[in-house]
């Protein structure tokens, strides 16, 4: 049987925890022993409005069932204040879950700014001040957690969601680097990509399916990402319905050119099944492994 994990003495931050994932978020990591921030704007899931309640809500369950937590209400756009509710309420940060999130959904001819903007806010703007304001805390106590909440609409596309899938897949990017940045200090960053029956999904999701598409069979992803038993990093797991998976990114071989006699559009065309072709395809996991391919085309033509 593997070791349990318990996050005793461990505070967790989890933004967006009013309600779906994030309170599902919050109630599993209390229920494992951690001290937990529960935060929630209380805004609408267009991201309108502020209610103090849903966070409220939630810091009273976990409190009845026996936890601690500490509800905020700050917006993840001002993330140093949260963070500081975290010290003042038990003294350290150990673990970030950037879970907030908001819909802002139109189809990109009938998008405005608006749409645009507010979308990156929320969740990428907002997920930077969180994590930006714990990095120097973890970092300095060489132990830390983090965990972005990507989207496969950012992964593959959706109709209607170029700002959503923008940010999501944005947040990704951000797992990678703060992945490479974080490990000499013991600070592991993944991201998932979830799917859930939520406010923010209802009505996009058919109700048979929605009713097994339960946050609570996310949350254990998380949780266990959270966790000192988690030794991975840069990871990106697609998640929902009882079903866990990761995802990494594929590269053909590729073609080469002379790069000293320069090449055509029409050399490019003539190379087009070869470029695309994914039969031995490889799987970098980092700047350096990802120059391989190009380096061996330099070396061949030198």
């Amino acid at each position: 049987m593997s070791e349990s994990v318990r996050f005793e003495g461990n505070v967790v931050i989890v933004t967006g925890a009013g309600g779906g994932l994030g309170r599902a978020h919050a109630l599993l990591f209390a229920k494992h022993g951690a001290r937990v921030i529960v935060n929630d704007l209380g805004g609408s899931a267009h991201g309108e409005g502020a209610n103090a309640s849903a966070a409220d809500r939630v810091v009273a369950e976990i409190r009845e069932a026996g936890g601690e937590a500490v509800a905020n209400h700050d917006s993840v756009t001002d993330g140093d204040k949260i963070v500081q509710n975290a010290l003042d309420a038990f003294g350290r940060v150990d673990v970030v879950v950037n879970n907030a999130g908001i819909l802002r959904d139109k189809s990109f001819a009938k998008m405005e700014d608006a749409d645009w903007d507010l979308v990156y806010r929320v969740h990428v703007e907002g997920a930077y001040k969180v994590t930006r304001a714990a990095w120097p805390h973890l970092r300095d106590q060489g132990y830390g957690r983090i965990i972005f909440t990507s989207s496969t609409s950012g992964i593959y596309g959706n109709f209607g969601q170029a700002n959503y899938g923008m940010a999501k897949l944005g947040l990704y990017g951000l797992t990678r680097t703060l992945a490479v940045e974080g490990r000499k200090n013991n600070i592991l960053v993944n991201a998932i990509a979830p799917t859930g029956g939520t406010r923010m999904t209802e009505g996009l999701i058919p109700a048979s399916v929605f009713e097994l598409l339960k946050p609570e069979l996310v949350s254990p992803l998380v949780v266990y990402l959270g966790s000192e038993q988690c030794q991975d990093s840069a990871g990106l797991y697609e998640v929902g319905g009882g079903w866990i998976g990761k995802v990494r990114w594929e590269r053909s071989l590729g073609a080469g050119f002379d790069p000293h006699a320069g090449f055509s559009p029409e050399d490019v065309a003539a190379q087009w099944q070869t470029i695309s072709d994914f039969s031995d395809a490889v799987h970098p996991a980092d700047n350096v492994e990802a120059l391989k391919e190009m380096m061996a085309n330099l070396q061949r033509f030198a």
